[in-house]
């Protein structure tokens, strides 16, 4: 949260088959956007704007940064970014449910990076457009559900267990909702090409040395590829822990198995994180791509 300055297709009858090459990955896009900006404000359907007073001085920005809340609801986030005594905001505040929120016109600046350098500059709050993540961030195990800082549990299928990459160990993370990360994709996109923004960053990204959003439990970096055109950094990977898993041409159980179940121990490359599936590719078969449940994944 922002801080002061802080195919092969088969029939029916036989499994089928997902098969893309990474060029065709590559050129993908997300379907085009029902927002649009009009007087540096965001104009769409599940839109509002709350005017915080916690901004101040032109803007001209480069770059977009995305960040977690690490709150209990965006409503309560919202709340804490329009109230004087945080001097802390953002441009936007995306909620669990997709709605969005913008607090300050992308013309000015908000008070979201903090102490921060990237690209050789420093204090990107001069620099940048910022979006807040409906997310409570790390969670801790408390028997079979999974609390956060400000004492609220979660169930299982609400959280991810990851490693941040700039972190050692592992962790519990609060998983983002796929509307969330549907509406994440399609602002990046909107706002680099509205403002001929040069990259998409975390807070992590700008400040390592004491943030972690938005966390390992967004995918970053796919939103950055799809966005910038660019080739994706490394994947990371993943190893399956069920004696068999099932690997779906979509995010649910209603999708068709496009091939045989994932052996326990199998290694695969992540494409895309959801709250509860995520969709990934065989390192031994990159013809092979689906999406499988992430309670049965893990980090390797």
């Amino acid at each position: 949260m922002a801080r002061r300055g802080s195919s092969k297709r088969r029939s029916a009858s036989k499994k089928k088959v997902t098969v893309r090459t990474a060029a065709a990955r590559k050129a993908a896009i997300a379907p085009r956007s029902v927002f649009s900006i009009q007087g540096n404000r965001l104009v769409g359907p599940g839109v509002s704007f709350i005017e915080t007073p916690n901004k101040g001085g032109d803007l001209s920005p480069r770059y977009l940064v995305f960040h977690y809340t690490a709150g209990k609801s965006a409503a309560n986030s919202i709340g804490w970014l329009t109230n004087p005594e945080s001097q802390a905001s953002a441009h936007l505040v995306v909620a669990r449910n997709g709605r969005i929120t913008q607090l300050a016109p992308f013309n000015v600046k908000a008070w979201h990076a903090g102490i921060s350098h990237w690209d050789g500059l420093s204090r990107l709050n001069s620099y940048s457009i910022g979006i807040e993540m409906d997310n409570a961030g790390p969670l801790k195990k408390v028997g079979d559900k999974y609390q956060a800082w400000f004492g609220t549990l979660y169930r299982e299928d609400q959280v991810i267990y990851a490693k941040h990459k700039l972190d050692v160990q592992p962790r519990w993370w609060h998983a983002y909702t796929e509307v969330q990360i549907q509406k994440a994709l399609e602002l990046a996109q909107l706002l680099v090409r509205h403002y001929g923004l040069k990259d998409v960053v975390g807070h992590e990204d700008i400040a390592p040395d004491r943030k972690r959003d938005p966390g390992p439990a967004f995918p970053l970096e796919h939103i950055r590829a799809r966005v910038l055109g660019r080739k994706e950094e490394e994947r990371e990977r993943y190893e399956v822990t069920a004696s068999a898993l099932n690997i779906r041409s979509g995010p649910g159980v209603e999708f068709p198995a496009v091939a045989e179940p994932l052996k326990k121990g199998v290694t695969v490359l992540l494409l895309e994180q959801r709250d509860r599936w995520s969709k990934v590719e065989l390192v031994k078969n990159g013809d092979i791509e689906g999406w499988v449940r992430n309670q049965f994944l893990k980090k390797v």
